[in-house]
């Protein structure tokens, strides 16, 4: 039976399906000896090469895994930057076969939870808009922010590319004289900086933003800032139902290695110490 293309490489642990559209769209991706087309359907037992390498797809899908990461302010979610700077997949754990894939991105001034994942069908449908996977942020607002705007923040507001609403708003407690407010609020998409943009759509100011949440996985209290854990089995089928897909019955955790105990913490935060300070000396030269 017959796959499209990017299903295909994406299950195959190349990256999303989106990615792999570009990738196509690019040449990168050979068929039967002929550059591949977008929307193309393959078989079994046709021969597909990315960049000129092979791909065995007889060989048995890798195990799901999936990360959760605690991004911090100032990296970037891409693989590479020209420039430089730091990125989300900088200090992720080698993976074989296939590689990281990030379920959604964070802007450089966002932190918090982000997750990445092997599996490129997962990645997929944890970010198409028909599943409505909710995200969940901590919002810093500065200004005075009153009832009014925070029904039309609830019930919708337009922006460039259409309308936009949180699904709940929660006001967090704070000092009379505070001139900035926290906000814990939910959306169901993802479109790029749609969570600053909403607020600035009532003329008010986004001075932190951080994602708790991101549909059933909850960012760990414990976590340092650039520091990962790995899902264990549990959580991690908590998201494949959430999308449909069926259950993933093996694992390559260690429980007892993936606590995130004093020891391991001190262990991250001493690691993402010395690759920020080997990133600033980089820079100097």
């Amino acid at each position: 039976m017959s796959e499209k293309l990017q299903k295909v490489l994406a299950n195959a642990g190349f990256g999303s399906r989106r990615e792999m559209e570009k990738w196509i769209e690019q040449g990168r991706i050979n068929v039967n000896g002929k550059i591949a087309q977008l929307g193309e359907r393959v078989e079994l037992s046709d021969k597909i090469l990315v960049d000129g390498r092979s791909v065995a797809r007889e060989q048995q899908k890798a195990v799901c895994r999936v990360l959760m990461y605690n991004k911090p302010e100032g990296e970037l979610c891409t693989r590479s930057d020209p420039e430089g700077r730091r990125t989300v997949f900088d200090r992720l754990p080698a993976i074989t076969p296939g590689r990281w894939i990030a379920v959604g991105r964070l802007d450089i001034n966002t932190s918090g939870l982000l997750l990445f994942t092997n599996d490129g069908e997962l990645a997929n449908r944890m970010m198409h808009p028909k599943h409505e996977i909710e995200r969940e942020y901590a919002v810093r607002v500065f200004g005075e922010v009153d009832n009014d705007v925070l029904a039309k923040l609830t019930k919708g507001v337009q922006l460039e590319d259409g309308l936009a609403k949180f699904t709940k708003v929660v006001r967090r407690a704070a000092d009379e004289e505070a001139i900035n407010q926290w906000f814990d609020v939910t959306l169901s998409e993802g479109r790029n900086r749609e969570v600053r943009r909403m607020w600035e759509s009532q003329d008010l100011q986004v001075s932190r933003l951080i994602r708790l949440r991101y549909g059933e996985i909850e960012l760990q209290k414990r976590l340092p800032q650039g520091g990962w854990v790995e899902l264990e089995l549990p959580e991690l089928n908590l998201l494949r139902k959430s999308v449909g897909l069926p259950p993933e019955t093996q694992t390559l955790v260690n429980e007892r290695k993936n606590k995130l105990d004093h020891v391991r913490i001190s262990r991250m935060r001493r690691s993402v110490k010395k690759h920020k300070l080997k990133q600033r000396q980089s820079h100097r030269r």
